[in-house]
């Protein structure tokens, strides 16, 4: 009977009415679709135009100098697009153990649910803290809070252990020095060569080699840190919600134990929803301006340490573009397409990896 009625519900004659509040959706969906289509169209077609000055004088040179200087109309973003993908890669590091880490903990039954949806509603509630409030905390509490720590990882100099073969090569002698065994403060990535008695200084290698003066890449990134770990927790915190629980029973249902569950079925379930969201972290965290503009330095300057002042495409342009006229206009344009370009690669990416692991149920 029910199918019969469903058969003639089906076969019916739609009244006029029905049929153009139908094709109403239809064409409100069509022009939503299309505004937002117009929108980014016209964002990428406004900045390219601007920045085709600076594209035909400086070329592919651009991405790989730093020379920043408004007085001799010299301008090069190499030094900002470095800083925006150091920072945001390793605030990614950083971020993903945490953020997998805390969702598994509020999902997996280890604690009492109300404890957990406590943690849940925390999570997301630091979400929304605006920037420029991060931003202030890390300069007030964050940054001489972990002060003492910076210092101790600063590299004062070269401590060598002198380590020699002679003849190596069969001419003259060799002397490797190696970092910092005989310092109080280990010294992570500064080395010195001596060849045939000529030094060979590698300070510029060294991660920690910077006097920690505040502001700097590692504030940087620790407050990037804090705000992708939201987006990474909520989203595979959904995700492993959405394995279904009959995976869960047959995995416990053979013998395994919790963490073997976890890592054996539940994240292999969950694993294309959570890196969605860590590609969707990613591309918040090169384009983050305010904390990042009042915590790192702004400093044009090419340096391998982490402890010194740097800078972001982001931070540059909310630095500059109040002030800038002329070719200092397209330049910073041209760092802005640059961004586009870089976060329009993480979501194609992002894209690519979520259909590789989509696993079907």
């Amino acid at each position: 009977m029910s199918l019969r009625t469903d058969d003639q519900y089906l076969r019916r004659r739609r009244p006029p009415s029905e049929r153009l509040v139908d094709q109403s959706f239809q064409h409100l969906t069509i022009i939503l679709a299309s505004v937002v289509a117009v929108v980014l169209l016209s964002i990428l077609i406004v900045v390219f135009w601007g920045s085709l000055e600076s594209m035909g004088r400086y070329g592919l040179s651009f991405l790989f100098t730093s020379n920043w200087n408004p007085v001799d109309d010299e301008y090069g973003a190499g030094a900002a697009i470095y800083g925006t993908l150091l920072t945001s890669l390793l605030a990614l590091l950083v971020a993903i153990p945490l953020g997998v880490g805390t969702a598994i903990f509020i999902t997996e039954n280890i604690i009492p649910r109300r404890l957990r949806d406590t943690i849940g509603l925390m999570v997301e509630l630091l979400a929304a803290i605006p920037s420029v409030v991060l931003g202030l905390w890390a300069i007030l509490v964050m940054e001489p809070f972990i002060r003492p720590a910076l210092e101790f990882l600063y590299a004062k100099e070269c401590a060598p252990v002198p380590v020699a073969w002679s003849g190596l090569i069969g001419i003259g002698d060799w002397s490797l020095q190696l970092p910092g065994f005989n310092t109080v403060i280990p010294n992570l990535g500064c080395f010195e060569i001596n060849l045939f008695g000529q030094s060979l200084n590698f300070h510029w290698l060294t991660i920690f080699g910077t006097i920690p003066k505040g502001r700097g890449v590692i504030p940087a990134v620790l407050i990037l840190v804090v705000m992708i770990l939201p987006i990474i927790t909520a989203i595979a915190r959904d995700s492993l919600n959405q394995v279904p629980e009959k995976l869960r029973q047959a995995a416990y249902g053979v013998g395994t134990t919790r963490w073997g569950a976890i890592v054996n079925v539940i994240l292999p379930g969950a694993i294309s929803g959570i890196v969605g969201g860590v590609m969707l972290a990613l591309g918040r965290a090169m384009g983050e301006t305010m904390a990042v503009t009042m915590i790192i330095g702004n400093s044009n300057n090419f340096s391998f340490s982490l402890l010194a002042p740097g800078n972001t495409i982001a931070a540059m342009l909310a630095n500059q573009f109040g002030e800038a006229d002329g070719s200092q206009v397209s330049s910073l344009m041209y760092a802005a397409f640059v961004l586009i370009l870089l976060t329009l690669l993480v979501n194609i990416i992002a894209q690519w990896l979520v259909k590789r692991l989509s696993l079907k149920y």
